[in-house]
């Protein structure tokens, strides 16, 4: 690790701090020692901040005898395998499988909280001493000899206390922006009802009768690299459900043609057309303008609607409601593992067309929410940037 230590402050191996303890899974050939007794925990349900009290698997009291546990506050690092680095912090007795070791601290030495966020900043340093193997191992020996900064009690503790506020900020200001995400649901449903059900009675239309629904370029074609223009075009990575990822662009090849038929235009609706997951088939965002000149791959279908029948923000949010979705979700087709629906099925999609007054109220009030969520994540994002510099520092002796 790069951080420069304090000089004054001592540096011991994790072994002579805390108890190091692998993991192990109980048989599955037994499904009694399976239950709901004691979290089991993997590497999935590493990466958190919060204390982890909860997994998708647990064993059961017969085979929680069989697993070695660990107590609250135990550290746990998974050391094998693709998320090798991964850290978490243990809130209630539970048991890991055998990808994960685990620092039961010795409390006159070291304050656990201040040994977990320490593990967090050694990410690197865990995959760069693990194995280049096909399955990155870092193995029991060479992990328990990693070296750990030790200033007195008062000062890990007052550390520990110092990140773990910085992480309730970060923490509280992700929840505003879910539950700014569910009251546009909310919104949805009080102005226009269930689309499944219908109770208000809107009248129903198909995608391809108030859309103009076109499908995108292939990028492996051979002879792209021959094409005369290079232009940025929008992916799956780029399309989300209600939202849009541009942190990064790709360009491609292509020919005044097809540029001509794939340019996008501001409130296009984007809809993903492939994916490895069935129920992230379809998802939709409005596409927002913010890149002159950009185009499309063929997995992302562009629908552009006659806003005098439809309002798009309208439209992306109907797309993306449970109901909105059926029609999708059942035409999803698979093919070597891919799951797929086709421009046809998009534009046979039923769509509720309520008064477009009313759309245009229900756009106002999204647009407003946004607004306070675009607030929210900048501020997250400065919350972000506080938290790396704060941890960064601690460990240096700067706080």
């Amino acid at each position: 690790m790069k951080n420069k230590i304090p000089f004054s402050w001592p540096t011991y191996s994790f072994k002579e701090v805390a108890e190091v303890i692998t993991g192990t899974t109980p048989s599955t050939n037994h499904p009694e020692y399976y239950g709901d007794f004691i979290p089991f925990i993997g590497p999935a349900e590493l990466g958190g901040v919060e204390p982890i009290t909860k997994s998708s698997k647990n064993l059961s009291d017969e085979g929680a005898k069989q697993a070695r546990l660990l107590p609250k506050e135990a550290v746990l690092i998974c050391c094998i395998g693709a998320t090798i680095g991964k850290v978490g912090f243990s809130g209630k007795k539970l048991a890991t499988n055998q990808q994960i070791n685990a620092l039961v601290c010795n409390n006159n030495i070291v304050f656990p909280r201040y040994v977990f966020y320490y593990c967090r900043t050694l990410e690197s340093l865990f995959r760069h001493q693990g194995s280049s193997t096909t399955l990155p191992l870092l193995p029991k020996g060479r992990f328990q000899e990693i070296k750990i900064p030790v200033p007195p009690l008062e000062e890990q503790k007052r550390i520990a206390e110092i990140l773990d506020q910085a992480e309730e900020l970060r923490r509280k200001r992700k929840e505003a922006i879910a539950q700014l995400d569910t009251l546009n649901q909310s919104i949805f449903i009080e102005m226009f009802g269930d689309p499944v059900k219908n109770f208000k009675g809107w009248n129903i239309t198909k995608v391809g009768e108030v859309a103009d629904v076109q499908g995108g370029l292939q990028v492996s074609s051979a002879a792209r690299k021959k094409y005369p223009r290079e232009i940025p075009y929008l992916r799956v990575a780029n399309v989300y459900r209600g939202y849009l990822d541009l942190s990064e662009i790709k360009m491609m090849r292509a020919t005044d043609t097809e540029i001509h038929r794939t340019l996008l235009k501001k409130n296009d609706l984007l809809i993903v057309e492939g994916h490895g997951n069935p129920n992230e088939i379809g998802r939709v965002a409005l596409w927002n303008g913010s890149i002159n000149d950009c185009i499309h791959q063929n997995h992302i279908i562009r629908a552009r609607f006659e806003i005098h029948k439809i309002i798009p923000l309208y439209a992306c949010h109907y797309l993306n409601s449970p109901g909105g979705r059926q029609h999708l979700l059942k035409s999803g087709k698979t093919t070597s593992g891919l799951n797929t629906i086709s421009v046809s099925e998009v534009r046979a999609t039923p769509v509720l067309l309520p008064p477009l007054s009313l759309q245009k109220e229900f756009a106002q009030r999204v647009e407003a929410v946004e607004e306070l969520k675009k607030s929210h994540r900048a501020s997250l994002l400065e919350l972000d940037a506080l938290f790396a510099s704060l941890q960064h520092r601690a460990f240096k002796g700067e706080l």
